[in-house]
């Protein structure tokens, strides 16, 4: 029988906190899942392995099992002798004899199977050693529900401030998401029964983690939305109006005559809808930035240096 090295297969130290271990597993998880890679032989094999790594590493009982067998491997072979003349049989589960509760997480229904043969003889070997009188591995316990998966959506801000729509496919059918105007990187969206299957015990759920991108005319902090905006010279020293960019569209902006360079006009109700808080939106804050003309006429120019010198009269 082959050794598996399931520390290797979720590329984790073998001294690994089980955070580490949790958070390797969920980003190869999200990499290799079937429906991800539809069609894929290659991928789906590995995440038949990272779901075996994880039944082992991820629990504290099965993962001392394996660590005092993975020792007694290591020394047989440091000590140069054939892999093949191993003594398996002192390792093989006959229940849960070592007081380890087996956890089988049915992977059949999932990746096109229909029995709890997703494990390997390795792993069924070590945690149970053959079927009990219900048809069950000895030392069988259903889980109640299956394991979460995560799944990362982006999305721009313009949908982030109207909402929008994503089509996912799961288990070969189309699952059409609803995104929440108001939505925020870091905003998780739960589908409940989306994740993955499992044999006797309900799916486990699908969470959708949100990253809004970058957008490159508004900051957002919040639900309130900040820009810079240009202002010509003539209008931040007379007065007037000056066009102002927002996610609903061009509005125009009175400037008081004197207006300085930096200063931070509130649009309020301008900014983003407050998640889940219908007709509630934050503010949008317009700072404004001085411009100067590049280039003059020779009338403006004169124009220019008879103002100057009226202003240091």
């Amino acid at each position: 029988m082959e050794y598996k090295d399931y520390y290797k297969i979720l590329g984790v130290d073998r001294k690994a906190s089980e955070d580490e271990i949790k958070r390797a597993y969920r980003k190869l998880a999200r990499k290799l899942h079937p429906d991800v890679n539809p069609g894929d032989e290659s991928a789906e094999a590995r995440f038949k392995d990272i779901n075996e790594a994880y039944e082992v590493l991820g629990d504290p009982d099965k993962r001392s099992k394996y660590e005092r067998l993975g020792s007694s491997w290591q020394q047989w072979q440091g000590a140069g002798r054939d892999p093949g003349g191993f003594d398996w049989s002192q390792w093989f589960s006959s229940g849960s004899a070592d007081g380890a509760r087996v956890d089988f997480r049915d992977l059949g229904d999932l990746l096109g199977g229909g029995s709890a043969g997703g494990f390997s003889d390795f792993f069924n070997s070590l945690f149970g050693n053959g079927m009990a009188g219900s048809g069950q591995p000895r030392g069988y316990s259903h889980p109640t529900r299956g394991q979460a998966i995560e799944q990362a959506v982006e999305i721009s801000l313009e949908e982030a401030y109207r909402g929008t729509t994503r089509t996912l496919k799961r288990s070969g059918q189309h699952v059409k998401v609803k995104i929440p105007a108001g939505a925020y990187t870091g905003l998780t969206i739960r589908l409940a029964g989306q994740g993955v299957p499992i044999m006797g015990g309900a799916p486990g759920d699908l969470h959708l983690k949100i990253t809004v991108k970058p957008h490159p005319r508004f900051t957002r902090q919040g639900d309130n939305l900040h820009t810079e905006t240009p202002l010509n010279l003539y209008t931040a020293t007379l007065g007037g109006e000056t066009p102002i960019e927002t996610l609903e569209g061009e509005v125009q902006l009175k400037i008081p005559a004197g207006t300085q360079g930096g200063q931070v006009f509130r649009l309020r109700g301008k900014g983003m809808p407050r998640l889940r808080k219908k007709g509630k939106h934050g503010d949008l804050y317009a700072r404004l930035t001085i411009r100067i003309p590049e280039k003059l006429s020779a009338r403006e120019k004169k124009l220019f240096q008879e103002l100057s010198t009226l202003s240091k009269r």
